[in-house]
C-alpha cells in the first residue's frame, strides 16, 4: 500500500499536500475521534459541519474520500447554499426531518428537492449548489461522503457578500439586479461561516 499522509513539511509534495515518510506512519494519522458529538448549533444559521477531511486525518491524503457531521437546529437549521468544487457529496440522515436541494448549472437551473427522513439518502453532484434545511420541530442530524479528501466548500452568500475586500457594489447591484444600498446593507453583515 502506498501511503502519503499529509504533514506541515516534508520532502516531497502530492495532490496538494506535503508528504511524510509511510515508514513513519502511525494508528493516529487514520484516526479520528468525536463525530458522535453534537455541533454547536447556536448559531445565525442554525447548523453546524464538523468535517472528516485530509485536514483532520492525515492518512487520507490521496485516497479520495472524506467524511461530515451536519447537526441542524429545530424549526429551521440550514446548511446554506454552498457547493463543493472537488467532490460529489452523498448524505444519509440520521435524526430529523430535512428539505434538501441542488440547482444545475447554466442554462436550465433546474432545482431537485426532496424531503428526507432518518435512513434516506441523497446526492449532491459534484459542483452543483445545494443545501440542507431542517423542517422538523426536532434536531437533526445527518452524515455524508465526499468523493474528495479535500473537497472545498464555497457558501455562496459569505463568498458574494463577505469577500475580503468587498466586491464593488455596482457590481453586485446589477448582478442580483438589487438596489445599490441593499448591497451595501448585505456587505455590512457578519456571515457566519458553519464549517
Amino acid at each position: 500500500m502506498a501511503l502519503c499522509l499529509l504533514v506541515l513539511s516534508s520532502a516531497f509534495f502530492v495532490n496538494g499536500k506535503f508528504c511524510k515518510d509511510p515508514k513513519l506512519a502511525t494508528a493516529e494519522d487514520f484516526f479520528l475521534p468525536g463525530l458522535n458529538i453534537p455541533g454547536n448549533t447556536s448559531n445565525q444559521v442554525g447548523s453546524m459541519v464538523t468535517p472528516a477531511n485530509v485536514q483532520q486525518i492525515p492518512g487520507l491524503n490521496t485516497l479520495g474520500i472524506s467524511l461530515v457531521r451536519f447537526d441542524y437546529a429545530p424549526y429551521g437549521g440550514l446548511n446554506p447554499p454552498h457547493t463543493h468544487p472537488r467532490a460529489t457529496e452523498i448524505l444519509v440522515v440520521v435524526e430529523g426531518t430535512l428539505s434538501v436541494s441542488f440547482v444545475t448549472s447554466n442554462t436550465d437551473n433546474h432545482l431537485f428537492t426532496k424531503v428526507l427522513y432518518p435512513g434516506d439518502v441523497f446526492v449532491f453532484p459534484e459542483g452543483m449548489i445545494h443545501f440542507q434545511f431542517n423542517i422538523g420541530s426536532t434536531n437533526a442530524v445527518a452524515f455524508a461522503a465526499l468523493s474528495s479528501q479535500n473537497p472545498g466548500v464555497i457558501t455562496i452568500a459569505n463568498a458574494v457578500f463577505g469577500s475580503d475586500p468587498a466586491i464593488n457594489p455596482d457590481v453586485l447591484a446589477k448582478a442580483f439586479q438589487l438596489d445599490q444600498n441593499i448591497v451595501k446593507q448585505l456587505q455590512s453583515r457578519f456571515w457566519w461561516d458553519n464549517n
